[in-house]
């Protein structure tokens, strides 16, 4: 599925806001009361669609017996795009005393886990959960939230390789990072910059604002690729980060595939909808009754290089046949 099929139901729902939701059990399961629920947070637009109704989490919790409408409901509520909300949307969902909250959302996690020690958490986060103080260590969080991460400790090294494969002359880069989103990347991709031979250069972002001057950076040390790392502001912001690398002749590699289908030169990362809808798997654990302290948090083993010959074409490129070969998708 697309990033734009995936998000449309939702943004029609809620007039392009981001969005919190709560599900509630209706109906008791084998192992639960009538009276059980659980509520789900989530603050970010791409995340969000993940738990719409064609969502990867909803479709997760199907296959394990939730249906929605029969045995939980969707409850969106809007923050209205300002995270300062987020403290308030997770008191409130404290309040209402569920039996586990949900989280999609790395910026979102740390708001719902200040609310509560007790509640049960699960969550689906897109940073380093150990390097962001959200958990003890991956294998025993120790507290009263687990889940999963799209972090993986090479993937910054193996995209860098790709695009190196792709491109045998590349010598200099920029990358584009919130150091406020605590993940790995830039540094792995200084390390693998090291081992190539090629420099990396840093263009930090944490908001909307700090874009003009990231750009202007990569054009003043001369940057022949840019690399965004995924963080919820890269992600708001791809329409315009692909425009300027398309602008500026820039062969631009990321993290997700819905950048390689839009016009990035390549993808590399993990298949968002698959590890989202893994999660539902940790919801139903503990609501079995196991402690979200012994189950460790997942990691991607799952990753799709997305390869566009288009963009390739365009800045004169030939993708390798061995590249080809190992491509879950080419968009010709």
């Amino acid at each position: 599925e697309s990033y734009a099929q995936d998000l449309a139901p939702l943004l029609d729902r809620v007039g392009a806001q981001p969005v919190s939701a709560a599900l509630t059990h209706q109906t008791a399961a084998a192992y639960l009361t009538a009276q059980n629920h659980l509520a789900a947070s989530t603050y970010n637009r791409r995340f969000a669609a993940l738990i719409s109704a064609d969502g990867s989490f909803l479709r997760g919790l199907r296959e394990l017996g939730y249906v929605e409408n029969q045995n939980i409901v969707l409850e969106p509520r809007s923050a209205e795009g300002k995270s300062e909300r987020l403290p308030l949307l997770a008191r409130e969902l404290v309040a209402a005393k569920p039996d586990l909250i949900y989280v999609l959302g790395g910026d979102v996690a740390p708001s719902v886990r200040a609310a509560t020690s007790t509640i049960p958490i699960v969550m689906a986060v897109s940073n380093d959960p150990v390097l962001s103080n959200l958990v003890a260590s991956l294998a025993r969080p120790g507290g009263n939230i687990t889940g999963v991460t799209f972090v993986s400790s090479d993937l910054a090294a193996k995209r860098l390789q790709f695009l190196h494969e792709l491109a045998p002359q590349l010598t200099r880069i920029a990358v584009l990072w919130n150091p406020d989103h605590v993940d790995p990347e830039y540094r792995e991709t200084q390390a693998a910059g090291k081992t190539l031979g090629i420099q990396v250069h840093s263009l930090e972002a944490r908001s909307r604002a700090d874009l003009e001057s990231a750009y202007q950076t990569a054009l003043s040390v001369g940057a022949e690729a840019l690399i965004p790392v995924s963080s919820r502001l890269t992600t708001l912001e791809r329409a315009s980060i692909i425009a300027f690398a398309d602008r500026h002749r820039l062969m631009l590699a990321s993290g997700w595939g819905p950048w390689a289908r839009e016009g990035a030169l390549l993808s590399y990362g993990p298949d968002l909808d698959e590890i989202t809808r893994r999660s539902a798997a940790y919801v139903d654990k503990i609501l079995r009754g196991a402690s979200p302290a012994d189950i460790p948090v997942e990691q991607p083993t799952r990753f799709q290089l997305v390869l566009n010959a288009k963009s390739a074409r365009a800045l004169g490129l030939t993708i390798p046949e061995r590249l080809r070969a190992l491509a879950d998708e080419v968009i010709e």
